[in-house]
């Protein structure tokens, strides 16, 4: 996946997550509580992978940019 896939993908996973937790909570239901949490903190790493794999493609091309510039 590239960076913004894992970031939208992110996104939606934290905003349901919160759906979740907030509906469970509503309607006092543990289980619907627990799988918020989950599926927010797994939103939280799709953003974060996002994030480092845009760095990381960001690292790459001012290096290629910088040997570009010796030649």
């Amino acid at each position: 996946m590239g960076a913004t896939t894992d970031k939208i993908k992110g996104t939606a996973n934290e905003a349901m997550g919160k759906a979740k937790q907030g509906i469970g909570e509503a309607t006092g239901s543990d289980r619907l509580q627990g799988e918020g949490v989950i599926q927010e903190v797994k939103g939280k790493g799709q953003k974060a992978m996002g994030d480092a794999k845009e760095a990381t493609k960001d690292a790459v091309n001012k290096a290629a940019d910088a040997a570009n510039k010796n030649l």
